[in-house]
């Protein structure tokens, strides 16, 4: 009686060796990682975005910087745009109970909250970034694990296939099919990653957009005194106002 060998998944995970199981359980860890990067990246980039309208809000509610900032750790105490505002407000309170009164000491202070709110915005960007390298290095590698799994798992066939020396149809389109999982394993994996790359990437690119926007308000106000009226508003500065690229 002739004994059935198992098909499919099955049936490449009992044939195949130590380095071709090694590499389905590569795919697996990276699709694991995957899907739990775009479960908690996704969360943490709706978070952000409904703390940023709120901090935002409550800024330009308060009636003094104390008291907006005060609104703002209140409203969204982890929200990027408080911790700007807090960093943008203490340097600028820095920089006049240090100040002398001369024109020029009072001339730096636009450049002393500039660096401020670089700084706080550098730290903002690192978190909303945190992960996506992760999420394009498997879309850029899960397919090429996936062709080498298949490679290896088409050689052992062989090997096996020459060992017995049936070297029928029936005998090898079973094996060096089920190593063709494989590849389809290496796509399954990379698709889902590079599409949540692209998401994330370009809802972070959005709200950093307007954390710049809100940045040039800031900025303007600590300067000058007074609010942006809308007519007076200009396109956000982010080449002035973002972390410059090393």
């Amino acid at each position: 009686m002739q004994t059935t060998a198992p098909l499919g998944v099955l049936g490449f995970w009992t044939q195949t060796d130590t380095i071709g199981k090694s590499a389905a359980v590569l795919l697996l860890v990276m699709s694991l990682l995957t899907w739990y990067l775009i479960f908690g990246k996704g969360w943490q980039t709706w978070r952000t975005g409904r703390r940023a309208q709120r901090a935002m809000r409550a800024f330009w509610e308060g009636e003094g910087l104390a008291e907006a900032v005060a609104h703002m750790q209140r409203a969204a105490p982890e929200s990027a745009f408080t911790e700007v505002a807090a960093e943008a407000v203490n340097a600028a309170a820095h920089r006049a109970r240090q100040a002398d009164g001369k024109i020029g000491e009072a001339l730096d202070l636009s450049e002393f909250v500039t660096r401020a709110i670089r700084r706080a915005i550098a730290r903002a960007q690192a978190r909303l970034d945190r992960g996506l390298a992760v999420l394009a290095s498997i879309g850029a590698t899960a397919p090429f694990v996936g062709l080498f799994g298949t490679v290896w798992g088409i050689y052992h066939a062989l090997i096996g296939i020459g060992l017995t020396g049936e070297a029928t149809i029936d005998k090898v389109a079973g094996p060096v099919g089920e190593a063709l999982i494989m590849t389809a394993f290496g796509i399954a994996v990379a698709v889902p990653a590079v599409l949540a790359y692209n998401f994330l990437a370009r809802a972070n690119r959005l709200i950093l957009t307007e954390l710049d926007g809100f940045a040039h308000d800031l900025h303007a106000y600590l300067t000058t005194g007074a609010k942006l009226s809308v007519h007076e508003k200009a396109p956000p500065k982010i080449a002035a106002l973002r972390p410059r690229a090393n």
